[in-house]
């Protein structure tokens, strides 16, 4: 329903034509204007006295689309708590140091939290924080992704998964 009604207040509004056209008086000017022979006369666009309503066919979506939909917001939801995933996976790397999941979700939450309001209170205006603030997710991950390649004897993302998830 709020597509039609979208398409009623998306159409154009009709010309409306006087009826009696004897009753306008004509404007006349003393001296015209002639446009420089430089420029070109501007002429104006025919208009159309009637509009034709816009049909819209939708296609129904299928499961993949919502699957793929809920897998991206989780991508997201992880990048960008991705420098307090970090720095929770750094400390449940010391020994004696065992975190459950909902203790890492939690702690990685208040770490990205902590870290976005320190951004945001050193740099003025909220779209340039949030800018350098991505930067910093971009950057935890380019470097998590050097450790994984560079070290073959540590899974890295493997080890973050099985934290983020509960499996210690």
């Amino acid at each position: 329903m709020s597509e039609e009604l979208n398409n009623q207040n998306n159409m154009e509004p009709q010309i409306e034509t006087p009826v009696n056209a004897e009753e306008q008086a004509p404007v006349e000017t003393t001296a015209p204007v002639e446009p420089a022979i430089d420029e070109p006369v501007a002429e104006p666009a025919p208009q159309t006295a009637t509009t034709q309503p816009q049909v819209i066919v939708q296609r129904e979506r299928g499961f993949a689309h919502y699957v793929g939909f809920a897998l991206l917001s989780v991508l997201c939801i992880a990048f960008f708590f991705m420098p307090g995933i970090a720095l929770t996976f750094a400390v449940s790397l010391i020994p004696g140091i065992s975190l459950g999941a909902i203790a890492a979700w939690t702690f990685s939450a208040i770490l990205s939290v902590i870290a976005w309001v320190i951004f945001k209170l050193k740099i003025k205006g909220f779209k340039k924080s949030f800018y350098f603030y991505i930067g910093l997710c971009v950057l935890v991950t380019i470097l998590l992704v050097v450790i994984e390649v560079l070290t073959e004897e540590t899974n890295v993302f493997a080890k973050i998964f099985s934290l983020l998830c509960g499996a210690a």
